[in-house]
């Protein structure tokens, strides 16, 4: 079906990284976009096409989170106000190694539902049963790129990477190329040289990207740098980590002037999570300092377990707001820069070439969001106000791949009490399997 979304401001980039605001008409065929701004007078009246009216609105490109863990969902408040190491292996791992593929399906619907209604319309994610994520997010309605977290050092190392194989052959650009699959080495320090070959040697053979946690948290470096004598970027070059692009790291909070420079080189997409990183105490990855060596960067939510909302629009004002405060400088990351960033920017990261911009010829992954707030009121500065103000409730309308997921702030694909019910009596049961009822 076409649709002919009318009178909006549309929020398409810009130079350098940014976006600008332009008042004007989007035309969808199909699954993608077709004309943007003024689409001519033979479309105004054309009986095939639905209008949607955008008066007083803003359309913007789908939200990207770069990267989380959606079956995290479940774990929400369970365990905060630690410290990362501690709060991996004393309450999060302990946890996880009693979840179900039924809780991993039915947290990644809860985050679903979450990051829909919030404007979302593409997730990156590594954890684990990834069939039931997969399955969840093609449910739901949603785009992903799906990543088997692999632990060299447990006990299902070499099965996860036959199961990485499996999951890649059955779901690498399926459900109509709203699934795509990459490797997903957990992190420098869970994976040990001879094991990050064999995942390198898999990605070639495969022809995948990589997913990898690299330098949260000083901890970290410090290990990585005296076990093998690098960096934790040196470490995963030397062993030919970013030589299967795309490649994704999360996080990169600590990373050199020539960790930079070879993030750069290689191309690798940055995924900048400021809220887990702040909640964490981690520390602030240097978003101004990549950018400026054109270092693919998107903003990601982490999991719901650390970040406590998969908000998008929250992570565009921490991020925003914590570099202002570190550089002492209230022109780093501009609004402008920061719906890049949430939007294309993210695309780019993910390695997602037709993805993240109101542009023709592009998917038609879009959300329109209603101006008329309080909150939202008056609107000088539409880029300013989206960023600095504007949050999930006052997303509308949701689109993916040209079909209305969201309408009027309601899902259209699953019943949202449903998963809410379900999830509340899943966290109940999972939680007395911690307890060993």
């Amino acid at each position: 079906m076409k649709y002919r979304i009318k009178g909006g401001l549309l929020v398409i980039p810009g130079a350098g990284g940014t976006v600008q605001a332009t008042k004007g008409d989007i035309l969808i065929g199909n699954d993608r976009i077709e004309a943007v701004g003024d689409i001519g007078f033979q479309h105004h009246h054309a009986e095939d096409i639905a209008v949607i009216d955008a008066q007083g609105c803003a359309v913007i490109p789908g939200l990207i989170n770069a990267h989380c863990h959606a079956g995290m969902s479940l774990l929400r408040s369970y365990a905060d106000d630690m410290r990362l190491q501690p709060w991996l292996e004393e309450a999060i791992w302990p946890v996880e190694a009693v979840m179900t593929p039924d809780d991993i399906y039915w947290g990644t619907l809860l985050s679903g539902l979450e990051m829909l209604k919030g404007g979302v319309t593409t997730f990156a994610d590594m954890y684990f049963a990834m069939e039931d994520v997969a399955n969840a997010t093609v449910e739901i309605g949603m785009k992903a790129v799906l990543s088997l977290g692999l632990i060299g050092i447990g006990p299902n190392a070499a099965e996860d990477l036959l199961a990485t194989k499996a999951f890649f052959d059955t779901w690498h650009q399926g459900a109509d190329d709203r699934i795509h699959v990459q490797l997903g080495p957990h992190a420098p320090y869970t994976c040990p040289p001879e094991y990050l070959r064999e995942v390198v040697t898999l990605a070639k053979e495969l022809g995948a990207g990589i997913h990898v946690h690299i330098a949260e948290t000083e901890d970290e470096v410090d290990g990585v740098g005296q076990t093998y004598g690098r960096t934790p970027v040196e470490y995963l070059d030397d062993l030919g980590v970013f030589d299967t692009p795309p490649v994704l790291g999360a996080h990169c909070v600590y990373v050199t002037n020539q960790d930079q420079a070879i993030l750069a080189d290689r191309q690798v997409g940055v995924a900048h999570c400021p809220q887990s990183n702040q909640k964490l105490g981690a520390g602030i990855a240097p978003i101004p300092a990549m950018r400026a060596l054109d270092i693919p960067v998107g903003l990601g939510t982490d999991g719901a377990a650390s970040t406590g909302r998969l908000d998008l629009w929250a992570e565009m004002r921490a991020a925003s707001y914590v570099q202002k405060v570190i550089d002492r400088d209230p022109e780093q990351l501009k609004a402008k820069e920061m719906l890049y960033m949430a939007t294309r920017g993210g695309a780019l990261a993910l390695g997602l070439d037709d993805t993240g911009a109101l542009v023709p010829g592009f998917r038609a992954d879009l959300a329109i969001v209603d101006l008329s707030a309080a909150h939202l009121t008056p609107c000088h500065d539409p880029i300013a106000l989206l960023a600095y103000a504007a949050g999930p409730s006052d997303v509308r309308d949701v689109m993916v791949d040209g079909e209305w997921v969201v309408r009027d702030c309601h899902l259209t694909t699953l019943d949202e009490n449903k998963i809410l019910r379900r999830c509340r009596e899943q966290s109940k049961t999972l939680m007395q399997r911690v307890r060993g009822e």
